[in-house]
């Protein structure tokens, strides 16, 4: 499909840089299956559920990946060292890293970035797109303290380039579903879950179960191609366990209805799902591309963020949704005022 049938025009005043507090006070916008929409709060979401629906989220969380640096000088003419960020994005190993370098042109296989003075890595090789392949000088649980020590909340560019990361990102970039280390973004959709709507959604008897990706560039690297044919989805990991996969057949053997909290679980669900619409306990790396025309076998419902134009999370709620029909939401939440991308608003999607 042609790229530029996702494409809008968002003013940038609608972009959040913050996120509302508390967090389930982010509004809402409904769109039924009808095409039909109202105005909510996430706070009202269990009047949109019956008792014995499911609420999947993702427990994945986010690791400081971003880490400034200086590649140690080749020569003596090079003073100091050309500055380096290098933002980690997929685990390769204890001791190695896939990351984004900027400027990546400043680096050669073989070149070493000091980051601090008990932290550095080497450069093992460069590939297409700014992206290196790195070694660190320690490894294990002494580099996940090292990265935690070193390393900056990896907020996205729209929000970074207007401010500067601070402490309270350190926890407003992190959802209350988060257990396990591994990811360089957050799945925004889940920023806006608090304990006090947790509790709600259990008194009406609202079932709920995790599971994991760990969100890399296949999440947030934008389209380039022209058509989506074209486009490369970099594999991300994924879990969902036996357990899981068990009540989630239970739910669907009810008759109940399954919401997927954010694009990464649903993301992780159709990448579990059979042809008959059950589940399978999966342990692996995705790299499901879902654009209109696909068949989706998981959830019915989406609670979601409002995405970037022409972004594989964009492709994805209109394949959920109907292009036509988010393309009318969106220009609905933009009329009215909603706040865009990660800190801002959520839409609840009914397939």
């Amino acid at each position: 499909m042609d790229v530029s049938l996702f494409d809008f025009e968002l003013p940038e005043e609608r972009i959040a840089l913050r996120p509302v507090h508390p967090r389930d006070r982010a509004r809402m916008l409904v769109v039924h299956q009808n095409g039909q929409m109202e105005h909510a709060h996430v706070c009202d979401l269990p009047n949109y559920l019956r008792s014995g629906d499911m609420v999947v989220a993702n427990d994945t969380k986010v690791i400081p990946a971003r880490l400034h640096g200086r590649r140690l000088p080749r020569f003596k003419s090079e003073g100091d060292g050309a500055k380096i960020e290098l933002m980690l994005h997929k685990r390769l190993s204890a001791d190695r890293f896939l990351a984004f370098a900027r400027p990546a042109k400043k680096l050669t296989p073989g070149d070493r970035v000091q980051i601090s003075e008990a932290l550095w890595a080497l450069v093992i090789a460069r590939r297409d797109g700014g992206e290196v392949e790195v070694e660190f000088g320690c490894s294990g649980s002494a580099l996940d303290a090292a990265i935690v020590s070193h390393g900056e909340m990896p907020l996205p560019p729209y929000i970074a380039g207007r401010r500067t990361p601070d402490a309270r990102d350190a926890c407003d970039y992190q959802t209350v579903f988060a257990e396990y280390d591994g990811s360089v973004a957050a799945p925004t959709a889940g920023l806006h879950f608090t304990p006090e709507l947790l509790v709600r959604l259990e008194a009406q008897r609202i079932a709920r179960v995790n599971l994991t990706l760990h969100v890399g560039a296949g999440t947030f690297l934008p389209v380039t191609a022209q058509d989506t044919a074209e486009h490369r989805m970099h594999a991300e990991r994924a879990t969902v366990s036996d357990s899981a996969a068990a009540r989630l057949n239970e739910v669907r053997e009810s008759g109940r209805k399954i919401l997927a909290v954010g694009t990464t679980s649903l993301r992780t669900l159709e990448t579990a799902a059979r042809e008959d619409n059950t589940f399978t306990p999966f342990s692996g790396e995705t790299a499901l591309f879902i654009t209109p025309g696909y068949r989706f076998k998981s959830a019915e419902i989406l609670l979601t963020n409002f995405h970037l134009p022409r972004s594989t999370l964009f492709m994805l709620v209109c394949a959920f949704s109907g292009i036509e029909t988010m393309r009318r939401a969106y220009a609905e939440a933009i009329r009215e005022h909603y706040r865009f991308y990660s800190y801002g608003d959520a839409c609840l999607l009914f397939r």
